[in-house]
């Protein structure tokens, strides 16, 4: 998301989270592509993600702003947009969706997507941090940028705070398959086999290291097929696999998890209302990610999508886009409309040497993507 450490991105505290939690209204949102691209220059076609109803906020005062109405395509993952806007490359529909920036290789490869003019987006708005650097190399490809950050954020370890409390130096990767926790964890298919394979490298047991494994299909065999077997042996710990924000959040409330690797929207929105639930980054380093925009490659609203993105590269517009997330913003000066309450979550989750560990997500081309997929499925049937 390449070095993928915050040392080599120039992090620091002053680029954690600007908002509050989700809160509001339902969004007003369509399940399916809509199969007849609107061409209005009020419109826009947007896909972005399921479960978070402060896109409704946001949509009023870019509306408000801009007198564009957006249509919302909401999907509960990125295969989900992957699947939907390889449809729409016939049907049309979909002007620009939401992934995160380890993708734009296999969306280019797949012929999904093209270029932003950049000439139309106020870049310097953006913290730097979030488009030059890895974080730039990895939006370009021979000299065009096909991603413009919105938010990042991480995955790491939500904890019942009454059943089994943790403390950051201590809490680990591990953990997740410590036999204490069985019929107790739930996890995402794919970045639970990552996050065994990161714990295992940790402690010297592979032949590689496991970020060898996201270069080339031979490694990438070697390495995932040690760490499938490994989780197997572990598989009475995992009570539910997650897809997205709303059931990895009712694995704690309703199916008895009290221990999970999720993303940190899930650890804020299960503690904002006093819950007895905490995230804290394990020793190892926490999964990071960076969110952002692709122009669909046939996109009818063209000049909409450009004034959407450059809405969020704006101070207020970010903070929003952030707060809907409870994630972290991406434009200059949003820190300044953060909430205490959620920096407070986040300087908890985040201490010490937290932010050096950040172990970003590399780059997943289409092949890559493909394997993951075959043996995160190996992984459930199991």
């Amino acid at each position: 998301m390449s070095d993928r450490t915050s040392k080599g991105r120039g992090l620091s505290r002053r680029t954690f989270l600007q908002s509050t939690a989700a809160v509001g209204l339902g969004v007003v949102a369509s399940p399916a592509i809509v199969t007849s691209a609107l061409s209005s220059s009020g419109e826009l076609n947007f896909m972005g993600w399921s479960g978070y109803p402060g896109y409704t906020d946001e949509f009023a005062a870019f509306t408000k702003k801009t007198g564009i109405k957006v249509n919302f395509l909401e999907q509960p993952d990125q295969d989900s947009f992957f699947a939907q806007c390889k449809l729409a490359l016939q049907t049309g529909g979909v002007d620009c969706v939401e992934p995160t920036v380890d993708r734009v290789a296999s969306w280019n490869d797949n012929g999904l997507i093209a270029p932003w003019d950049v000439s139309k987006i106020k870049m310097d708005n953006f913290d730097q941090a979030f488009v030059t650097g890895t974080a730039g190399d990895l939006a370009q490809i021979d000299g065009k940028r096909f991603f413009l950050p919105s938010v990042w954020g991480t995955e790491a370890l939500t904890f019942s705070t009454a059943d089994n409390p943790m403390k950051y130096g201590e809490a680990s990767l591990g953990d997740l398959w410590d036999p204490k926790f069985e019929g107790k964890v739930v996890v995402r298919a794919h970045s639970s086999l990552a996050a065994m394979g990161r714990y295992l490298d940790s402690t010297g047991k592979l032949p590689k290291p496991w970020l060898e494994s996201y270069k080339d299909e031979a490694t990438m065999k070697q390495l995932w097929d040690i760490a499938l077997a490994e989780a197997i042996k572990r598989k009475a710990n995992i009570v539910q696999f997650w897809n997205g924000e709303n059931d990895a959040q009712a694995a704690f409330k309703t199916n008895g998890c009290t221990l999970g690797l999720t993303w940190d929207s899930t650890g804020f929105n299960l503690s904002k209302d006093g819950g007895p639930y905490g995230f804290i980054a394990p020793k190892e380093g926490a999964f990071a990610w960076l969110q952002g925009l692709f122009l669909m490659k046939n996109a009818k609203n063209v000049e909409q999508a450009h004034a959407w993105a450059d809405y969020w590269a704006t101070a207020q517009g970010s903070a929003d886009h952030a707060k809907t997330f409870s994630a972290n913003a991406t434009a200059k000066g949003a820190i300044e409309l953060a909430d205490p309450v959620v920096k407070k979550f986040y300087d908890s989750a985040y201490p010490g040497d937290a932010l050096a560990k950040l172990w970003w997500w590399p780059s997943q081309p289409a092949w890559f993507i493909k394997l993951r997929g075959e043996y995160a499925d190996k992984w459930k049937a199991a």
